[in-house]
């Protein structure tokens, strides 16, 4: 049987380095070159919203092919397997219309509509 390892990195912390329930949180699997990424949209970000989905270069930036569930708190999540040794670009799409990038990013680059992009580096 092989043995998983995960690494946790919650990216949103509270004074004194307490997580949040936001964020962006990676675990990492030693029996794959992979990372399983928890995305988390707090309700702050969308408090109004049917829906939200998740975008970027890992799902070509379709809009229909990750939807997030939404929890009793208000908060939308999802977890995408990504693979490691790579940064990808990704925008929150809420109830279709309206764009909104990860407060928890790693960093933020320009994109060619004028706006910025979310950034995570596995």
């Amino acid at each position: 049987m092989r043995k998983r390892v995960t690494k946790t990195v919650v990216c949103k912390t509270e004074p004194g380095g307490v997580a949040t329930e936001a964020g962006i949180r990676k675990q990492y699997l030693k029996c794959r070159p992979t990372c399983k990424v928890t995305f988390k949209l707090p309700k702050e970000a969308a408090p109004d919203a049917n829906t939200v989905a998740i975008v970027g270069d890992f799902n070509n930036w379709n809009s229909d092919a990750a939807l997030m569930k939404k929890a009793k708190d208000g908060a939308y999540s999802t977890t995408i397997e990504l693979e490691c040794d790579r940064e990808y670009r990704f925008r929150y799409l809420i109830d279709g219309t309206r764009w909104e990038n990860d407060w928890n990013a790693d960093r933020y680059e320009p994109n060619p509509f004028g706006g910025e992009d979310s950034v995570i580096v596995i």
